[in-house]
Formats: C-alpha cells, structure tokens, sequence
C-alpha cells in the first residue's frame, strides 16, 4: 500500500492532466479509436511503474491467438495484477472489475477508457446482463476480455485461490479461445511495504480453444485454467517466494 501511496503522490502533479485527458478521450470514442485509447492506458501505465520502480516481464507472448476476439484469464494479487497484463498485451483488452472496486481515481477513468465492464458480484441479474453484453462483443466485435475469476484477492499473493465457473460462461457462449494467464509477485507492487525495486511477471499460457473444452462444465473448465495457472506460478518461483507458496499449499491442502 505504501508504493501505490507514493506513487499516487509522485504523480499528483500530472492528475490534472491525466485524469480529465483519460476522461475525454473515453467520452468521444468516434474520435479516438480503441487503440488509440489503449495507447495512452499503456502511457499512464507506464508512468507509474518509473515512479515506483515497478518492472514487468512477459512470456509466452507468442501463445496468444492470431485472431482478436478471445479472454483472458489470470489469477488475481492485488491493485497492479490489470495495469501488469495490460503493459504486456500489445492489443486492446478490456477489463471485467468487481463494481465496488471500479470507481477510485484514476481506475474509474483506466477502465472506461478501456471500454471495461463493471459487476456487482451480489447481483446475479446484473451480472447474467454483463455476461450477454461480453459474449456479443466477443462474437460480434471481436474484442478481447481480461476476468478475474478469483473474484477478489486477499493477501493470497501467489497461491492461487478457487476459480469461480460462472466466469467463463461469456467465452463458453462465444466459443471463443481462453487464454490462461499466470501473473507472479504482482501484489509485491502495490500491496507490499517498502519502495524497494520490484519485478513482476506475467505468463501467457497455451490457449484452450472450444474444440477442446466445448464438452466441458463451466466448472471443469474453471478447475483446469486454474490448475495450469497454479502449476505455471509454481515452475516460475524460486528461493522465499517458491517456500512461501510451498507453504501455503499445504497449510490449505491440510485444513
């Protein structure tokens, strides 16, 4: 919490500028193109990580699908985990975000520059509405979505907890591609104490395609992304951080 303290606060003297020119370029989506929107997300993003000496790497960039149109999965750490994904995903994504979570400066305009969608998990009405609206706009306008299956993140840093099934209904319906994505020590940036250097990674992972899981439950699907997501964290993972998760693990396994 302190780094995201500071750099909120090493960077108050560009909110006036950021934040309204976020605001009018998401208000005139005729003008400004997805991409083009996309662009100054990826400018802001970058911002913040010189501020707070945030570093992001990304493997397995080559798995991605040719073709826009498919989700995104990753588990889930922290306040960086979106920003970390959207720096290394060259292509428009738009983001799916706890409503609850959405409206704090700065995200609010992050997400609608986006063209983002907001749930309010409590509410299944609204969230069967949001699903519809994401698989039309994954069929229809061939756009990629990045979800947060988790739900929420609280303190589990890298083990990865139970993915929910009814998060992937929206590419079930679209028969669109899933993309696994394992992101690690990403709740170092904003969740740690310290300003000390931090790097984070994010995996792109080996894509289910429908004709792979079209048999599948939500829920059997949910469990296999998980548990290639967990096993990628795990192979990626060396010296406290690995014994940390070890740890973990098996205090969970054992409850």
């Amino acid at each position: 919490m302190l780094r995201f303290i500071y750099v909120i606060l090493l960077n108050c003297w560009k909110g006036p500028y950021i934040i309204p020119m976020m605001r009018y370029r998401a208000n005139r989506p005729a003008r400004y193109t997805l991409e083009e929107r996309y662009a100054y997300a990826k400018w802001v993003v970058h911002q913040m990580q010189h501020t707070g000496k945030i570093t992001t790497r990304a493997y397995g960039v080559e798995n991605l699908p040719k073709k826009n149109g498919y989700v995104l999965y990753s588990n889930h750490q922290g306040k960086y985990d979106a920003l970390g994904i959207v720096d290394m995903h060259e292509r428009p994504c738009s983001i799916v975000m706890d409503e609850a979570r959405s409206h704090v400066m700065l995200t609010a305009q992050f997400l609608d520059l986006l063209e983002s969608k907001r749930l309010v998990l409590d509410d299944m009405r609204q969230g069967l509405k949001i699903m519809k609206e994401i698989t039309r706009e994954i069929k229809e306008d061939h756009k990629n979505f990045l979800i947060f299956p988790e739900g929420g993140y609280t303190d589990n840093h890298n083990m990865v907890c139970e993915f929910k099934g009814g998060s992937f209904k929206c590419a079930q319906k679209a028969k669109a591609p899933i993309v696994p994505v394992a992101i690690i020590n990403s709740w170092k940036a904003f969740e740690s104490r310290g300003l000390k250097p931090v790097e984070t990674q994010v995996h792109f992972l080996p894509p289910l395609y429908y004709e792979e899981y079209e048999k599948m439950s939500t829920n059997e699907i949910a469990s296999v992304v998980q548990n290639r997501i967990q096993q990628a964290v795990l192979d990626n993972l060396s010296g406290k951080d690995l014994e940390t998760l070890q740890k973990q693990l098996a205090e969970r396994d054992h409850g």
